[in-house]
C-alpha cells in the first residue's frame, strides 16, 4: 500500500446520515439493537432505456469500513450537538463491524433486484454503516455503467478518463477508478494514480498555448520539454494551420494531436488526410469535447485513435445515481429463529428473505437468466454463483480492495460482459438483456 494510499484511509464513520444514530438509540433503548439482521442492498430497476448495470465501489467501501469507527473528535461532535445520549456514544465508542458481507465481486454486472450486498450482523452494526454504503455503491456503479456503454461504443480504441474538474475532488477520484473498473485505459487524476495504480495521462490546456506569444512558440516549449512524442493540441487558433505547425516544430514523430472543439467526425477526417500527406502516418488523432457513449459510437468511422471524455462519464451520463436502496429483509425473534421481513409500499415493495444470486447460462455460456434464491444454492448445471464472501466475522478479504482490487474488477467486467448475448454492447434503449427471475429453494 502506498503512502498516499495510507494517508487517504480516513475514518469514515460522519460520512453518515443523523437518522442512522437516532435509530441506534431507540433500537438499544428497546433492546432490539443486538437482534441478529440481514440487510440487502438492490436497485429495483436499471435506469430507464439502459439493459445493464455494472457493480462497483465495493472496494472502496471495503477500504472505508477498515476505518469505520468513533474516536474522540467524531464522538464529541455527536454528544455537542446532542445528536445521541451517553448510552448510545458508550456503544460507538467501541464499534467495529464485526459481521459478514457477501455480494456480487466488483465488476459485476447486475440487474433488477440482484441481491448486490448482503450484511448479516447485529441490526446495530448493519444501520450505522447503511449510508457509507449507499452512497459509495450508487455513485461508483453509476459510474462504472455509464463508462462500460462508453468504452462497448469505443470498441477497440482507448479511452481515457478526464473528469476530474466536473466534480467534487473526492468523487474524482472514485469516478476514475470506476472507470478504469469498465476498461478506461487510463486517468488525468493523480490521486487515483498513486491510490489505486491507474496509469496518468496528460499534455497541455489551451491555456499554455495562449500563454506564450505564438502557437508555434507553445509547441517548441512543450516539445522541448516532453519529447516529440508529445501530444499537442491543435485548435486553440486555427486546426489546419495548428497541425502544419505541430508537424514542422515536432516533425513525423509527432505522437498525436488533440482536437477539442467543432464537428469531430469531419474534423478528424481531414485531419488525417492532412497528416497523411504531411508524411505523419503515425501520428495519432485523440479527441475530447463533452463525448459521451452516442457522440463516441458516432465517431466510429472517423479516423481517430482515442477518446478523453469527463463530464458524461463523471455524472453517470445523465444517471448519476443507481438509485439502489438497502433493506432490512430477515431478522431473528426472540426465540432465535429468522423471519424474513419485507417493505410492502406501493412501487416500492421488497421480497423478505436471505438472498444469492445466479447467473444461468447456456451451453455456450452465454447469459440468458439472472436468478435470484431465496435460501441456500449450490451451484448446478450451466450455471455461475456470483455471491462471494467480502468480509467474514469483521475480516475484509483484502484482495477486492487498493490496486489489486481494481485490476480484479477490471477482469471480472470483461469477463461478464463477454458472457451476456450481444444485444447487451448495443446502445439502443431497451429491457434489461437477460430477465430476472425469483426462486424460492
Amino acid at each position: 500500500m502506498s503512502p498516499t494510499t495510507q494517508e487517504h484511509r480516513m475514518l469514515t464513520s460522519l460520512f453518515t446520515d443523523h437518522y442512522e444514530l437516532t435509530m441506534l438509540q431507540a433500537s438499544l433503548a428497546s433492546g432490539a439493537a443486538h437482534r441478529p439482521s440481514v440487510f440487502e442492498a438492490f436497485a429495483r430497476r436499471l435506469p430507464d432505456g439502459r439493459r445493464y448495470g455494472v457493480v462497483a465501489g465495493t472496494g472502496r467501501l471495503l477500504e472505508g469500513l477498515a476505518n469505520f469507527r468513533f474516536e474522540d473528535e467524531q464522538l464529541k461532535f455527536l454528544s455537542d450537538n446532542k445528536v445521541v445520549n451517553k448510552e448510545t456514544l458508550d456503544y460507538l465508542e467501541n464499534f467495529k463491524f464485526t459481521g459478514n458481507i457477501t455480494g456480487y465481486a466488483e465488476g459485476e454486472l447486475y440487474f433488477p433486484n440482484s441481491p448486490l450486498l448482503t450484511v448479516e450482523s447485529t441490526f446495530a452494526e448493519a444501520c450505522v454503516i447503511e449510508t457509507f454504503v449507499l452512497s459509495t455503491l450508487n455513485h461508483d456503479s453509476a459510474i462504472a455503467s455509464a463508462a462500460s456503454r462508453m468504452i462497448a461504443a469505443a470498441g477497440e480504441r482507448p479511452c481515457i478518463e478526464m473528469g476530474s474538474r466536473r466534480t467534487h475532488e473526492e468523487a474524482a477520484v472514485a469516478a476514475a477508478r470506476a472507470a478504469a473498473i469498465a476498461g478506461f485505459d487510463s486517468t488525468s487524476n493523480l490521486e487515483a494514480g498513486a491510490r489505486y495504480d491507474i496509469p496518468t495521462v496528460g499534455t497541455s490546456a489551451h491555456s499554455f498555448t495562449l500563454l506564450h506569444e505564438s502557437e508555434r512558440e507553445a509547441f517548441q516549449a512543450q516539445v522541448d520539454a516532453l519529447g516529440v512524442d508529445t501530444t499537442l493540441l491543435v485548435d486553440t487558433y486555427d486546426v489546419e494551420q495548428g497541425v502544419r505547425t505541430a508537424v514542422e516544430v515536432a516533425g513525423a514523430e509527432l505522437g498525436a494531436v488533440r482536437l477539442d472543439s467543432g464537428d469531430l467526425v469531419q474534423q478528424a477526417t481531414w485531419v488525417r488526410e492532412l497528416l497523411d500527406d504531411l508524411g505523419n502516418w503515425n501520428t495519432k488523432i485523440t479527441v475530447t469535447s463533452d463525448l459521451d457513449e452516442y457522440a463516441i459510437a458516432a465517431l466510429a468511422s472517423a479516423p481517430v485513435d482515442s477518446y478523453g471524455v469527463g463530464t458524461a462519464l463523471v455524472t453517470g451520463s445523465g444517471h448519476p445515481t443507481a438509485s439502489m436502496v438497502y433493506k432490512l429483509v430477515a431478522r431473528q425473534d426472540t426465540s432465535g429463529e429468522w423471519i424474513p421481513v419485507a417493505k410492502a409500499a406501493t412501487n416500492k415493495a421488497s421480497t423478505g428473505g436471505r438472498k444469492s444470486g445466479v447467473r444461468q447460462l447456456n451451453e455456450r455460456n452465454r447469459a440468458v437468466n439472472e436468478i435470484v434464491v431465496l435460501g441456500e444454492h449450490t451451484t448446478e448445471g450451466p450455471e455461475r454463483l456470483l455471491t462471494v464472501p467480502l468480509v467474514t466475522h469483521g475480516e475484509i478479504d483484502e484482495k477486492y480492495v487498493s490496486a489489486s482490487g481494481v485490476q480484479l474488477a477490471r477482469q471480472r467486467h470483461h469477463a461478464s460482459i463477454q458472457e451476456m448475448p450481444g444485444i447487451a454492447r448495443k446502445l439502443q434503449r431497451g429491457e434489461p438483456v437477460i430477465p430476472t427471475i425469483l426462486v424460492n429453494e
